[in-house]
């Protein structure tokens, strides 16, 4: 089969980086049409930077990045240097990039390329904010239909809120723009906070990447090192949840998850559960099913791809 061809919507953040590492070390099955920056994790110019880093670090330069949106699209942006450090990619010490950031509007380059490349062939695959994609789906409604698959880092049901007692950081960022994007239409599936948390990159799986003796091992080791602090400290576990590269597993090894169409809902409204994906898991309601809710992952198998891959890098 020929490889998927996707655009990596993100902010990177550690889990970010290893997400767009793994893609960039799997072109048999994907192929990065370009990597779109979104302001998340730290602000936008931290996160392109952050992206053009990742890319030389993996030995891909020629990877086209684009800047995005710089603030939700109705609120104030909350960022998270307490998870992942003021630089957002706090740990490895990379060296600053020289590949260029280009010059078009990444919510254009989406556009574009969803109506130049033929219908149903892009998957766009955000690990942030949804506010790029939701602005390219205001500005060019017809692309909707053109959009092979979204699949998408973000949301909770059962493992509730991360930033919130309801809410998970990314959708709790925006949730006007993911409101825009679970209603849109296009085939969603979604990786939450209940299948990443089942991803965890404990002592002994930290160090088969450090074993791997490669600069690209090295540096997510000690990306995972940095950063586990907080959740280990947080929700008492064994080590952090790799959140984002469960979306670039799932369109390698699919199998690795399992989920339930349903709907999925964005509150918008309340102060107390704003930004909460709330996921009819028992189809308890009439309201149309629109997205795949993961619930389960293969850790074992989703470690082994990810260290296999990061060698060849």
């Amino acid at each position: 089969m020929a490889p998927k061809k996707i655009i990596i919507d993100t902010d990177p953040g550690q889990d970010d980086a290893v997400a767009i590492l793994l893609a960039l070390a799997s072109p048999e099955e994907i192929e990065v049409l370009g990597i779109t920056s979104v302001a998340g994790n730290v602000p936008l110019a931290l996160t392109t930077l952050n992206a053009r880093k990742v890319c030389e670090l993996a030995g891909k330069p020629d990877t086209l990045v684009f800047a995005g949106c710089d603030r939700p699209l109705a609120h104030t942006l909350v960022t998270a240097e307490h998870v992942h450090g003021k630089t957002g990619l706090d740990g490895p010490d990379l060296p600053e990039p020289t590949m260029p950031v280009q010059d078009q509007h990444a919510v254009d380059f989406i556009i574009d390329t969803l109506r130049t490349q033929p219908s149903g062939a892009v998957t766009l695959c955000p690990l942030g904010p949804l506010t790029n994609i939701a602005t390219a789906l205001q500005k060019a409604p017809e692309i909707a239909a053109r959009i092979r698959e979204i699949v998408l880092m973000g949301g909770a049901y059962f493992e509730v809120g991360n930033i919130t007692p309801a809410a998970e950081f990314n959708i709790y960022v925006d949730p006007e723009a993911a409101e825009i994007v679970f209603k849109c239409g296009a085939p969603i599936t979604v990786m939450p906070l209940d299948v990443t948390h089942k991803a965890l990159v404990t002592t002994a799986r930290n160090e088969a990447f450090r074993a791997l003796g490669t600069d690209v091992g090295y540096a997510v080791a000690q990306m995972t090192d940095f950063f586990e602090r907080f959740d280990k400290e947080k929700y008492g576990s064994d080590g952090a949840p790799l959140h984002d590269p469960c979306v670039t597993a799932y369109l390698i090894q699919p199998g690795l998850f399992t989920g339930r169409f349903v709907n999925v809902e964005i509150e918008t409204q309340s102060d107390l559960t704003r930004g909460m994906t709330v996921a009819d898991w028992w189809h308890v309601t009439d309201r149309p099913r629109n997205a795949t809710f993961m619930g389960d992952i293969d850790a074992d198998g989703f470690f082994a791809l990810l260290t296999e891959r990061l060698a060849r890098l």
